[in-house]
């Protein structure tokens, strides 16, 4: 082949596989390899290597062999010293040295050993590539042709010459697919598998409406418009919850688009699934009111009980079959797309219920006397309803009135008893020490044995665990297996002999210093920022620093700068003449007072005191 030949096939190779150059070189140079060894016969343990031109095709194989000066007695694993100083000058018999070894006939021989090997090593890169780019899409949109049509799903041929399946879940039902036809599809896993990687593909997840959107809507891609929630049933309806992150943007209209071209196009792409565009917002009554669209609603109710959270939703006579949906359809969506047990209920249905509540509760009407006025009109009318008579405006607005008075008292009337409970627990609580919580329940020692066993299956840990309980909720207690009035006797007892250590309080050590005089500052050095005043403070103490003669022995251990800002300059004068005036104070040996002088040493941060002498007519300082 000639040269420019053989380079043009080989980029086409690269370019057909899409494949890395060196991957392909590196997979020709083994396949060479085997093929040698091959051919001659050569061990495993011989060190051989292959070199390919890409330019011309050309394959020089290269073996290590033994340097022998005589003759040779294996071609395979030996060479003479003539031969191997062409190739290394410095090199002495019994060095090991790698030489060209291509056999004169490898050519044919080598293309067809290699053939298999090269095959095998093309598919596996292959492989690895798609298994790493498909990876990398999943999540993603892709785009495929229809391969085959089976009873577990359809196989779509994909770029890179790889195969992703969709499985019959993941299709949209009523969705017929032919042969050949361009589908889209979200890759949502992808496994590597035996004969390469399994590509799992979906019409059906709601993340594909979610791409699809994103790439209709320029605003949802740039993130000016963030999708909050997606409820979704493939093929029939799908409710999208959209919030704007910048004020002035209406969600709902980017979303929809210009006379509904951008969500027709996607409702074509999902075969005219119905798509309804709400809002999102924080309030959950506002929320789960637009969730129930198209339905028009009167009122929302929330309750939340023991992690429970139920919404009654009360909507007109009219307004109920469309609330509700076919088959529950636009409910069970709202549901998933808000998170809330949704209960829908007529006005009229609400009204009969609230009127129950007030007759079988003596203490809510007794709150509510606007709507216990209410209840004889409510019956007429409830009356009217039920005999078939026509209800005039005005009558359901009455009705509406009297639901919305009755739920939002037994609303505030649940949150009142949920704050009492809370407080009794939390008051329960603080009653118990805290040390009871770290002791074992086996401290307990008046628990009798087959007790103690009972309440420590059922996973009392530590006494306080149980006294909490005994406490709160004994009913739970009660109600374990083999737990009776004696039992609960014997725990009662057992909690009322044990006593419990008082915590150990660390009193803090107490630092002798000594007080310093309090000087009553000027207001203005009170307001003075802190830094400022330890600079006027410096100053004052460099001002204050004189000499001051005393008649005795003077302290080395000097004024400490907290004691000097105490001091006023009258404080070292009138100890000075106290000094003056007293007879009692020693004095050096020829009757001469000590010159003393105060002076503030940056060092230290400190005032210390120094001695003068006079010596030769001039002041000498010493410490």
């Amino acid at each position: 082949m000639a040269k420019n030949d053989f380079a043009l096939a080989f980029n086409e190779v690269l370019e057909e596989k899409q494949l890395a150059k060196d991957v392909v070189i590196s997979a020709i140079e083994s396949a060479m390899v085997s093929a040698y060894r091959r051919a001659v016969g050569a061990s495993t343990a011989q060190h051989v290597e292959a070199k390919l031109n890409p330019e011309t095709g050309i394959v020089t194989v290269y073996a290590e062999k033994e340097v022998v000066e005589d003759s040779i007695v294996d071609e395979r694993t030996e060479v003479l010293l003539d031969e191997a100083r062409k190739v290394q000058e410095d090199v002495q018999p019994g060095d090991m040295l790698l030489v060209e070894s291509t056999p004169s006939d490898f050519g044919r021989v080598a293309a067809q050993t290699a053939r298999q090997v090269i095959q095998q090593r093309i598919r596996e890169a292959e492989r690895s590539n798609q298994m790493e780019y498909y990876q990398r899409q999943e999540g993603e949109i892709v785009s495929g042709l229809v391969q085959t049509i089976n009873a577990t799903g359809v196989t779509i041929g994909l770029e890179m010459k790889a195969e992703g399946v969709m499985p019959n879940n993941q299709r949209i039902p009523g969705e017929k697919l032919k042969l050949h036809d361009r589908v889209r599809a979200v890759v949502i896993e992808v496994k590597d598998g035996t004969r390469g990687p399994q590509i799992i593909l979906s019409r059906a997840h709601r993340n594909f409406l979610r791409r699809l959107m994103e790439n209709e809507v320029p605003e949802i891609y740039h993130g000016i418009v963030e999708i909050r929630a997606i409820a979704r049933e493939p093929g029939a309806r799908a409710k999208v919850a959209v919030s704007a992150t910048q004020p002035g943007i209406d969600p709902v209209g980017a979303c929809v688009g210009m006379k509904g071209v951008r969500i027709q196009a996607i409702v074509k792409e999902l075969h005219d699934e119905k798509i309804d565009i709400i809002q999102w917002d924080q309030d959950p009554v506002v929320y789960i009111s637009k969730a129930i669209s198209p339905a028009r609603v009167s009122g929302v109710y929330l309750a939340e009980e023991e992690g429970a959270r139920t919404a009654t939703v009360v909507v007109g006579e009219d307004q109920l079959s469309l609330a509700i949906g076919r088959d529950g359809q636009n409910a069970r969506l709202a549901a998933k797309l808000t998170g809330w047990r949704i209960d829908i209920k007529s006005l009229t249905e609400a009204s009969g219920d609230a009127l129950g509540k007030m007759q079988g509760d003596p203490e809510l009407a007794a709150m509510l006397p606007a709507a216990r006025d209410q209840m004889p009109q409510v019956e007429e009318i409830l009356a009217k309803k039920a005999e078939g008579r026509p209800v005039t405006p005005e009558e359901y607005t009455v009705l509406g009135q009297f639901v919305d008075r009755v739920e939002r008292r037994m609303i505030q009337v649940k949150e009142e008893a949920t704050r009492v409970e809370e407080e009794r627990v939390a008051a329960a609580s603080a009653d118990i020490p805290a040390v009871a919580f770290t002791m074992t329940l086996d401290q307990a020692t008046g628990v009798k044995e087959h007790v103690f066993n009972i309440l420590t299956e059922a996973g009392y840990e530590t006494v306080g665990q149980l006294m909490f309980d005994m406490r709160v909720n004994p009913n739970k207690v009660l109600g374990l297996a083999g737990i009776g009035s004696k039992a609960i006797q014997n725990i009662e007892e057992s909690l009322a002999a044990l006593t419990f250590p008082e915590p150990v309080k660390e009193e803090p050590v107490a630092v002798e210093t000594a007080a310093p005089e309090v000087v009553a500052e000027p207001e203005s050095a009170a307001e003075m920022p802190v830094a400022e005043k330890a600079a006027e403070k410096k100053k004052e103490a460099k001002k204050v620093v004189e000499e001051v003669e005393e008649d005795g022995e003077v302290s080395k251990d000097g004024v400490s700068l907290d004691e000097l800002f105490q001091m006023k300059p009258e404080m070292f004068q009138a100890a000075g003449e106290e000094d003056d005036a007293s007879g009692d104070k020693k004095k050096d040996k020829k009757g001469k007072k000590k010159g003393v002088a105060l002076e503030f040493d940056e060092s230290l941060g400190e005032v210390v005191t120094r001695k003068k002498h006079k010596r030769g007519g001039e002041d000498e300082v010493e410490w």
